[in-house]
């Protein structure tokens, strides 16, 4: 098999799957996180504690998380392009009616159930990209599917906050969940279908066996545990930054919380800047470079005042997402089969992440406060920075 009949970057094939990819990527993370910025107002409609609140998120994407296994394991006997594009409609359904429901316990279960669909879209997105696109290709095409999960972070999360103030939570999410049915008609109108994928006969042996050797291959596994550090902590930081924004002495609005996730435009350009730095300066250097960026975004983040704090979102978004561009694009160098369930399994890694360190981080705010937090995700990336060191 050779290059040529992979996507190669400058070519009409590449920019639609490149545009597709990161349709994709922008609902599934508009779908998942549009939920954040409303915890204070989910919270005050509820009566419900901030730690409680965040189960909203939280059980979300520990539904996706567990769910990802299974997914990935499918998607080796279904292919591609079909499961994604009936996983996002799934999801976008699930959405609007989350955004009709007025019980805490049902809306939780529909969040749950969102979950379980998007569950579908993440892995095999990841092992489209290392299949169907050029090695030389592979990074920057990996760069720009992230960057469209940090565009549907960055909006998903900004527009619930403005839709909030015009109509309430329940608009905010209906609003979100149309955006996702156009990102999907565009998705499924412009991706090309997998020219190599080989299908796998369904084997509960063969799928274990996959997982086994995935799991026993010492540099996935260090993949994984940074999957697991850094988006746990980055979703534990923005769950609360918002009830932090909240009270004295910034008390903004749920509109000026949702404008300060415009900090994701530089999430959009790092994923990208990430992809070509990795050529040039290794994987290694590229994602130790982002944690270090994650940690001085942290320490900005203890001062009171909004534009040193706002700053330090911004660098620890552009960190976070540098990071997972280069550690989500080395999954598929280093699985030598199986690759959407390799990627499966780092995504279920970066989900448990976000359920698990999500919500013990409102456990933390709510007894210790915000200085305690961002002293515990800080132990946190310091961990993740010596365990790079060692790939």
């Amino acid at each position: 098999m050779t290059t040529s009949t992979h996507l190669l970057r400058g070519t009409a094939a590449y920019h639609r799957a490149t545009l597709a990819l990161f349709c994709a990527g922008f609902a599934t993370f508009a779908l998942l996180y549009c939920v954040q910025p409303l915890l204070p107002l989910l919270a005050a409609h509820f009566a419900v504690s901030a730690a409680t609140s965040a189960l909203a998120l939280s059980l979300t994407t520990l539904s996706l998380a567990l769910s990802l296994l299974l997914a990935g394991a499918l998607a080796e006997s279904w292919g591609r392009k079909p499961v994604m594009a009936s996983a996002l409609g799934l999801a976008v359904m699930l959405g609007l009616a989350c955004a009709w429901v007025d019980d805490w316990h049902l809306l939780l279960v529909l969040r749950a159930l969102l979950g379980l669909a998007l569950s579908g879209l993440p892995a095999l997105a990841m092992a489209y990209v290392g299949e169907e696109f050029a090695p030389e290709s592979l990074p920057a095409a990996m760069g720009l599917y992230i960057g469209g999960t940090a565009l549907g972070g960055m909006l998903g999360r900004l527009l619930a906050g403005l839709l909030s103030d015009l109509g309430g939570w329940s608009l905010a999410l209906a609003g979100i969940a149309g955006l996702g049915l156009l990102a999907l008609c565009l998705f499924v109108w412009l991706l090309p279908p997998s020219r190599h994928f080989r299908a796998q006969p369904l084997s509960l042996r063969g799928l274990l066996g996959n997982f086994a050797a995935h799991l026993g291959n010492p540099k996935l596994r260090l993949l994984f545990l940074q999957a697991f550090l850094l988006m746990g902590g980055f979703v534990a930081l923005f769950n609360y930054v918002g009830f932090r924004l909240a009270a004295p002495p910034f008390s903004l609005s749920a509109t000026l919380i949702g404008l300060l996730f415009v900090v994701y435009l530089g999430g959009i350009l790092s994923a990208g800047w990430a992809g070509r730095l990795v050529v040039r300066f290794g994987a290694r250097q590229v994602l130790q470079g982002g944690i270090a960026i994650m940690l001085l975004g942290v320490a900005l983040c203890v001062t009171p005042w909004l534009v040193p704090l706002t700053l330090g979102l911004a660098l620890f978004t552009l960190g976070f997402f540098a990071a997972h561009a280069v550690a989500s694009g080395q999954v598929g160098q280093r699985a030598r089969s199986a690759k959407a369930q390799a990627s499966s399994l780092y995504l279920c890694a970066y989900y448990l992440g976000s359920s698990l360190i999500g919500y013990l981080g409102g456990y933390i705010w709510g007894h210790f406060g915000w200085l305690a937090l961002l002293g515990a995700l800080s132990g946190l990336f310091l961990l993740a920075m010596v365990s790079a060191r060692k790939l």
